[in-house]
């Protein structure tokens, strides 16, 4: 599942703390069915595809 997550469009690194998270925005409900649900695939999961892929839509 980590490296389901380092290829997600909501996964950010920081490099003062030197650690990964999910910037995705859920409310406090939304955040505890996705915790509970850790076992499954991330419904939230969008793949990073890099700035290339949003040029591609641009043209």
């Amino acid at each position: 599942m980590d490296s389901l997550c380092e290829k997600c469009w909501y996964n950010t690194y920081d490099d003062e703390s030197d650690e990964s998270f999910c910037t995705l925005i859920l409310d406090e409900d939304e955040y505890v069915r996705f915790m509970n649900q850790m076992d499954k695939p991330c419904r939230y999961f969008r793949p990073d595809r890099g700035e290339y892929d949003i040029v591609k839509k641009q043209n």
